[in-house]
């Protein structure tokens, strides 16, 4: 299974950014491993400038949502047509930043999930847990719970299609790292909720890690059984810091 390696970048960076980053960046891409696939997700508006930038790269992108509808009435949306237009490869569907600030539900994550899926997108489904919700030894419910309501009527034939992220609440940018094994803990319930719900190609189905990575850490987390890959925030933001996550083997 080819890990995959996506930055975030939320909402960040301008024009004269993104050249400071692709600057340096670029210069490092020769060197990036075959075997492990890269993925730089901006704000919608930057989508095309940086479609530009990776062009002679192996490098996709994609976008941080899309809303379900093919198109409309919906001022601000955008429609996953629209995202596979711009040679969107992948969208983060779920992020719980969606959930905590825009009241996304495990419904409407569905059904941008489904929408995805029917253009040709690979969504990145968010699940995860609060600290609060951990503590009191909720994790494998709500986990349970997003994932069974989040697919629930998906069909999937090829496992590369969709791509799931466990990323604690708890530790999205709050500098807490869930530990390897903890992680591992529920990477491996995840994979039996997806074996359960699409057999045998479950196991190819990659499972990444958010939540904090950071150069440090990246190494300890990969090397777990079920962790195929992370979904990398600030840290994606500093092009050494992010090349030094992608090459985590060797020390960048």
């Amino acid at each position: 299974m080819r890990e995959l390696i996506a930055g975030n970048w939320k909402m960040n960076m301008t024009r004269k950014e993104i050249d400071s980053f692709f600057e340096e960046f670029l210069r490092m891409v020769p060197y990036l491993p075959n075997e492990r696939e890269v993925a730089i997700i901006p704000p919608f508006v930057y989508i095309p400038y940086v479609s530009e930038k990776l062009k002679g790269t192996t490098i996709n992108y994609g976008a941080q949502n899309l809303f379900y509808e093919e198109k409309g009435a919906f001022t601000g949306e955008v429609s996953a047509e629209m995202l596979k237009d711009l040679g969107c490869t992948y969208v983060i569907i779920g992020h719980s930043e969606r959930r905590k600030y825009f009241c996304e539900t495990d419904e409407t994550v569905n059904r941008k999930i489904k929408a995805a899926l029917g253009k040709g997108l690979t969504p990145i489904v968010c699940v995860g847990e609060t600290l609060e919700e951990r503590e009191s030894g909720k994790t494998f419910e709500i986990i349970e719970g997003q994932i069974r309501k989040g697919l629930d009527g998906v069909e999937l034939s090829e496992p590369e299609r969709l791509v799931i992220a466990y990323e604690p609440v708890w530790a999205i940018g709050t500098g807490k790292t869930a530990t390897p094994q903890q992680a591992e803990e529920v990477h491996a319930f995840i994979r039996k909720l997806l074996k359960e719900k699409f057999g045998e190609i479950s196991k190819d189905i990659r499972i990444l890690y958010g939540g904090s990575v950071k150069p440090e850490n990246a190494a300890g987390l990969m090397e777990m059984e079920n962790i195929n890959g992370a979904l990398v925030g600030g840290a994606s933001l500093d092009p050494v810091s992010f090349y030094r996550i992608i090459r985590y083997d060797s020390g960048g």
